[in-house]
Parts: C-alpha cells; sequence; structure tokens
C-alpha cells in the first residue's frame, strides 16, 4: 500500500479532511525547505505538495512563478529536490510527498531515470501539469514500476467523457483546479465545485482534492465541506516572498496560516 493511500483510508476512518500545502523547493533557498516540510507536518498538513523550481511555470500565477525565479537564482535543480525529499525521509517516512511540475526536466532527466530517483529519494506521486494522460502512458508505465502515483488534474471545463479518461489512469488522488485560470486566481463557487465532485466521483472511488483559490481558513473550510482535500499554495507562498530577506521567518508565517485551516478542517 502506498503512503497516499495509507493516508487517505486514515483519513477517512477519523473522519477528517486531508490538508496538502504546497510550497516551492528551494524556496527563498534551499536551507529553508526541509524544515519548512517538518514544521508544515506539525501544523497538521496530511500530504505535502513540493514544486519543482521551472523556467516557464505556465499554469502558475505570478506569486508562484516568482517563487521558481527565486529558488532558480540558486539553481534549484530537479536533483536538488530529490536531495531533499531523501533528507525528509531521514526523519518522516509516512508523510506522503507528491512532486509538482512540468514535464521539460523529466524528459531531459528521462522517464525512467525520474521513477527510479523519485522513488530512491521517497517521493510518492508526480503531478506533471502539462502531461495529458493521451501522452501519459510511457511515463504512467514508469510511475508504475516504482509504485508512484500519477496525479491529474480535472478543471471546471473538463467534459464527463475526460473526467472518466483521466480517472481511468489516476491514483494517489484526483486534483480538481476548482477555478479557471491558474495558481492564486478568481474567486470560488463552492456550490460549483459541488457540483464538479459529484461528477467525478461517478468516475472513481479516488480521493478527490481541491486547489486554486483557497486562501483562508473560511474558503478551505468550504471547500473541505466537499472535498476530500484541500490543496493550499499561493498564500502560502507569498509568505516566503514577503520574509525573502529573513529567510527563518518563512515557516513560522506558512505554519502559522496551516495552523489556521487545519482548525477550520477539525471543525467540520
Amino acid at each position: 500500500m502506498s503512503r497516499l493511500e495509507a493516508k487517505f483510508i486514515s483519513l477517512r476512518k477519523a473522519g477528517r479532511k486531508a490538508l496538502i500545502p504546497y510550497v516551492t523547493a528551494g524556496d527563498p533557498i534551499a536551507s529553508v525547505t526541509v524544515p519548512l516540510m517538518h514544521d508544515m507536518v506539525k501544523a497538521g498538513a496530511d500530504v505535502i505538495e513540493l514544486g519543482v523550481p521551472f523556467s516557464d511555470p505556465m499554469a502558475d500565477g505570478p506569486v508562484i512563478q516568482k517563487a521558481s525565479e527565486r529558488a532558480l537564482v540558486h539553481n534549484t535543480s530537479l536533483h536538488d529536490v530529490f536531495a531533499m525529499v531523501k533528507e525528509f525521509r531521514e526523519v518522516d517516512n509516512e508523510t506522503p510527498v507528491v512532486l509538482m511540475g512540468y514535464l521539460n526536466p523529466i524528459e531531459v532527466m528521462g522517464y525512467a531515470k525520474f521513477a527510479e530517483l523519485a522513488a530512491s529519494a521517497g517521493v510518492d506521486a508526480a503531478l506533471t501539469v502539462d502531461l495529458p494522460p493521451e501522452e501519459g502512458a510511457e511515463f504512467v508505465a514508469e510511475l508504475a514500476k516504482y509504485q508512484l502515483d500519477p496525479i491529474f488534474l480535472i478543471a471546471p471545463t473538463t467534459t464527463e467523457e475526460r473526467i472518466a479518461k483521466l480517472c481511468s489512469v489516476a491514483s494517489g488522488f484526483i486534483y480538481y483546479v476548482s477555478v479557471k485560470g491558474v495558481t492564486g486566481a478568481a474567486t470560488l463557487d463552492t456550490g460549483a465545485v459541488a457540483d464538479k465532485m459529484a461528477a467525478i466521483r461517478r468516475h472513481t472511488e479516488l480521493p478527490v482534492g481541491v486547489g486554486f483559490g483557497i486562501k483562508d481558513a473560511a474558503s478551505a473550510k468550504s471547500i473541505g465541506a466537499v472535498a476530500d482535500a484541500v490543496v493550499v499554495g499561493s498564500v502560502l507562498v507569498k509568505q516566503a516572498d514577503a520574509h525573502q530577506d529573513n529567510p527563518d521567518a518563512v515557516s513560522p508565517a506558512i505554519c502559522a496560516i496551516l495552523s489556521e485551516i487545519r482548525g477550520a478542517l477539525d471543525s467540520l
């Protein structure tokens, strides 16, 4: 059983919703990332989504784009991200880690090598924003050799037919993008999200997480009422931006937000 599967089974039995924070590896400096991962778990994170810095993060809004830029100033590479996860695993062998990123660095490395190194480091899943399932068979097959979960995105505009296709190849959990546009954009419509949850669940028994547009405890609670997990990103990454000149302040600022969201979810 994968860490992701075990985590969601445990949460379901406890009647709790998963909190999945996103941060960009190496932002604002590399030494922040692993301690931050541990601190986020202490603040209530159930799964960590770790962004792989990329020069052209087309699905991300300006907040996360700038996070990639800050990390790339220090040449944070995919190999560095693996090293961070491996260091995290020296202490924490239970919290699932999902790598979120773009296909180009993976293609440069090679699918087989990526899967091998990711598994060796202790990664649990990969979310490649720009790899549709129709073109992802080879990559998914390499992930499967190491029991790594491929995470796919479903958007508000995704048709029922395509939802069925995505659900047929995904594992770990389904990631529903709750708003049209990039990360950090727009305003949540909880009713519309609930309708889409019903459509997705007609095609899968996998847990469904919702991300994009969740900015605080109130929005997380409203989404947590209809989803299995909430993914929180831009509002956390803003703290790395705000405290980039004082990296020691990044983790306390992020974890204060996570603690509020965790409390809100646990009140459901």
